[in-house]
């Protein structure tokens, strides 16, 4: 039962309620390749449009930064990383309409992948599907409109 351990999340429904009431706190993964450019993953439709996103996710209670960091990198690219100790950057997301999902904390932080990611979820061509990776040397579109406060490590 998630409501027993909430460290391992929690249910859809109790999430978004908290979501409307409280700031979530959000790491998100900066990983760079001087040939390849920036790992960048698909979101689907959310509070905004679909498009290219870096790695993230939200921390859960009782779960360290780097805790968070790995697991992200694991449950998005089937790889392990090691992660700059401190944040790059922290930015603050307030969405002016939306009910759920509405205010976050984001904490950037550079990465390292300990090899490829999971060749399985790599885009190729056609609609991305979420959770698909690719490498951009550029800012693609579309890009998920939360990821603009990270233009200047995108560029």
């Amino acid at each position: 039962n998630t409501l027993e351990d909430p460290s391992r999340g929690l249910p859809e429904e109790l999430f978004l309620l908290i979501s409307e009431i409280t700031p979530l706190v959000n790491v998100d993964l900066l990983i760079k390749d001087q040939k390849q450019g920036t790992l960048l993953t698909w979101r689907p439709k959310g509070n905004y449009d679909a498009g290219w996103h870096l790695p993230g996710g939200i921390l859960r209670v009782r779960e360290t930064f780097g805790e968070r960091l790995g697991k992200v990198a694991m449950e998005e690219l089937g790889v392990g990383a090691e992660f700059s100790p401190k944040p790059i950057a922290i930015n603050q997301l307030i969405h002016p309409t939306a009910r759920t999902r509405v205010h976050f904390i984001s904490l950037l932080y550079e990465a390292i992948l300990d090899s490829e990611p999971d060749e399985c979820s790599r885009y190729t061509e056609g609609d991305p599907m979420p959770g698909q990776w690719k490498w951009h040397r550029t800012i693609p579109k579309p890009i998920y409109q939360s990821q603009e406060i990270y233009r200047e490590f995108l560029e």
